[in-house]
């Protein structure tokens, strides 16, 4: 089992309790940028085409707290931009983890062999690390040599250490069916805990535009990748019914409130990919996000958007109201065969709007000015107070 026992109870009682609760949105998933810089440039991001005076912010210890007091969820997903440049990521992790949250931090893992003396193992924490395939996959995806093989080094210490470890792997167009499911064989035979994947979204500023799939290649191709992996207990960290929507057997709407991403900005609307505004507190984004004007269908930036940041929150509900449905195809795995079910409509979809110009300059002129950003409730940190602002955190981290 990829997600160990305890975390799925947990997770699960959280989900039963909203429900019962009448609430109609919740956060299943924390998502933290505590800052956008990386040490890779990858031609298929778009999380760090800024201006290098946002490139020096953080998030500060405080902060990311702060925000966990806010949102409330059950699991918090550390990315960024490389969380391990952030010289307060161990303190960060360890306060999170003393609130008996669990923790996943993505690393692309350059710098993952180096830190890893700053971290202990915990049932709370997981490294998840990013890998988009086999060597020759992976590092062309990273647009570096070299980098598979040092991750997939950090990868096995970390292991021999007695770390949890995931990885994620994102896929584009052009990936091979046949090549991927050896790569999650070979993945599985060096210990990984779990596997994390999806399609890539389709950033609107990543340098490669050309390979990023449609709904339609995508269902295709993980179909083709499912089927290959009959039988091969493959561990993955989500749910089941994210795979069957994968492969094109269920008609899910996005829940983009599900997994909410608090970044140097703000709380950033409507969701992890896709930045059309920012909230100052988590329930101003809850409270005030037109919702009903994202998602397939509804937005024609997200006209091909199938990834687990709006899409597994969906699933996670979905088990909770059918757990027999759940139960089916967590025994048989995602359907390879039959028709797969029809696809939303675009015909209605608004058309896209542009704001990132906007968005930065509002950020230049914040930072030249030495303006803080509001925070939501404070907590303390070992009965002190901890650096409160992005700009506080940036200083301390330089």
């Amino acid at each position: 089992m990829a997600v160990p026992l305890m975390q799925a109870v947990r997770v699960g009682r959280y989900v039963v309790k909203q429900h019962l609760t009448g609430r109609k949105r919740y956060p299943l998933v924390l998502m933290l940028e505590p800052l956008f810089r990386c040490n890779l440039a990858c031609a298929g991001c778009g999380k760090i085409d800024y201006p290098a005076q946002i490139l020096n912010q953080r998030l500060s210890l405080q902060e990311c707290l702060d925000a966990d007091t806010e949102a409330g969820a059950p699991v918090i997903a550390i990315a960024g931009g490389e969380p391990l440049l952030h010289k307060e990521m161990p303190q960060i992790v360890k306060g999170l983890i003393g609130r008996k949250k669990y923790v996943y931090l993505c690393t692309n893992g350059l710098l993952l062999e180096k830190k890893l003396d700053d971290y202990e193992p915990s049932p709370f924490f997981s490294w998840d690390v990013h890998l988009d395939g086999d060597q020759l996959m992976h590092d062309s995806s990273v647009c570096q040599e070299g980098v598979f093989e040092r991750a997939t080094a950090a990868i096995r210490l970390a292991k021999s250490r007695g770390f949890r470890v995931s990885i994620n792997c994102t896929l584009f167009d052009g990936a091979v069916p046949e090549r991927v499911a050896a790569f999650f064989d070979e993945v599985m035979a060096m210990g990984v805990d779990g596997i994390m994947t999806a399609p890539g979204y389709a950033y609107e500023r990543a340098p490669d535009q050309a390979h990023f799939l449609n709904r339609q290649k995508t269902k295709q191709l993980f179909r083709d990748i499912f089927r290959l992996g009959k039988g091969k207990k493959w561990r993955f960290t989500q749910s089941p019914l994210f795979l069957n929507f994968l492969a094109g057997n269920e008609n899910y709407h996005c829940t983009p409130w599900g997994k909410p991403l608090r970044t140097v900005f703000g709380w950033q609307r409507p969701c992890y990919l896709l930045g059309e505004g920012y909230a100052k507190t988590f329930r101003e984004l809850m409270d005030d996000t037109a919702w009903e004007q994202y998602g397939t269908g509804a937005y024609e930036k997200c006209a091909d958007c199938m990834v687990h940041s709006g899409y597994e929150s969906t699933a996670v509900m979905d088990a909770v109201a059918r757990p027999w449905h759940i139960a089916k195809v967590a025994l048989f795995g995602p359907e390879t065969e039959k028709p797969m079910v029809p696809e939303i409509s675009l015909a209605n979809q608004r058309p896209a709007e542009y704001g990132y110009e906007e968005q930065v300059q509002q950020q230049m002129e914040r930072i030249s000015t030495g303006a803080k950003p509001a925070r939501g409730p404070r907590v303390r940190v070992n009965g002190r107070p901890a650096a409160n602002t992005v700009s506080e955190a940036a200083d301390a981290a330089d």
